[in-house]
């Protein structure tokens, strides 16, 4: 990411204690990137401990600051909490929380097992509650301040044509944010999240768009009305706007950023209904070897 592009001035976020989970690769890299620059203590999360400790090491080499790391899998409630405890013990309590980790591929829904659908909803759905309950507690019950930003889809509007899983759990997301919005405001809590369009990273790419050849292919099909994909920073600023301080009155919002990509269009994978069986057989192959290398990493 170009640092040169983003909003806000240095030291912004100094004295912030910031969560990214799936903090080690793809949007989650980006924005404790971007938090670690403007002065935040930074601490990201996932289950491959050696990509998280690359990033981390990376992250400071370029910028300083202290970015620290939590091999973590967020689909076990008992784990989030160890961790949770942790980070309270070593560094304090965390000032935000960025839910981030995720899972996603295409499918069609009647091919799905319900062993794939667990697979995306209790990391999406219930990882992010369980997260999310463990800090709001610890806040409360110590009177702390806090924001939590999770990262959606546009489809929690509209329904995910071939994502199904993925939908369903991200927009229980979006109504869990709307409903501790308001539960949590009188805490001194504030819940918002992002709904971006096509940002693509290599992991995004080959689970959903396993048949483009590069992430320029993806915004070449003239969907998004500003004839691109999203740029990183773009991103980042966003967020930052809303984990800094400066916007304690917003609250409760999901916020898209994707070029008008769901008004024009819907910004979802309708379009797969004309895929024959060849083309989802091949994008099934090519997701199960991206899965294959992921977990040849994971040490948690």
């Amino acid at each position: 990411m170009d640092m040169d592009q983003m909003m806000f001035r240095k030291g912004l976020m100094t004295g912030e204690r910031i969560l990214v989970t799936g903090g080690g690769t793809g949007l989650g890299r980006e924005m404790a990137e971007g938090f670690l620059s403007l002065g935040a203590e930074v601490h990201i999360c996932g289950r491959r401990g050696g990509v998280l400790q690359d990033t981390a090491d990376a992250l400071m080499e370029k910028h300083g600051g202290e970015v620290f790391t939590h091999p973590c899998d967020i689909r076990v409630p008992d784990v989030i909490s160890e961790m949770n405890d942790l980070i309270w013990d070593r560094h304090g309590p965390l000032t935000g929380l960025v839910n981030n980790a995720a899972g996603n591929f295409i499918s069609r829904t009647e091919d799905i097992s319900i062993r794939g659908f667990d697979a995306i909803a209790n990391i999406v759905f219930r990882g992010t509650f369980a997260m999310t309950h463990d800090i709001g507690k610890r806040w409360i019950a110590a009177g702390d301040k806090g924001s939590v930003l999770s990262i959606l889809t546009t489809w929690v509007w509209n329904g995910g044509p071939f994502t199904v899983p993925s939908a369903m759990s991200k927009a229980g997301i979006n109504v869990m944010t709307q409903s501790l919005a308001v539960e949590w405001a009188r805490y001194g809590l504030r819940l918002n999240a992002i709904a971006p369009g096509p940002f693509p990273t290599e992991g995004m790419t080959k689970r959903l768009a396993p048949d483009a050849d590069s992430t320029d292919e993806m915004a070449a099909d003239g969907s998004n009305p500003m004839g691109r994909i999203g740029r990183m920073h773009e991103l980042v600023n966003l967020a930052v706007f809303l984990m800094g301080p400066g916007a304690e009155y917003v609250n409760g919002q999901t916020i898209g950023i994707d070029g008008a990509a769901f008004n024009a269009s819907g910004g979802n994978f309708a379009a797969l209904a004309s895929w024959g069986d060849e083309q989802w057989e091949a994008a099934a192959r090519a997701i199960k070897a991206t899965n294959a290398k992921d977990r040849a990493k994971r040490t948690v």
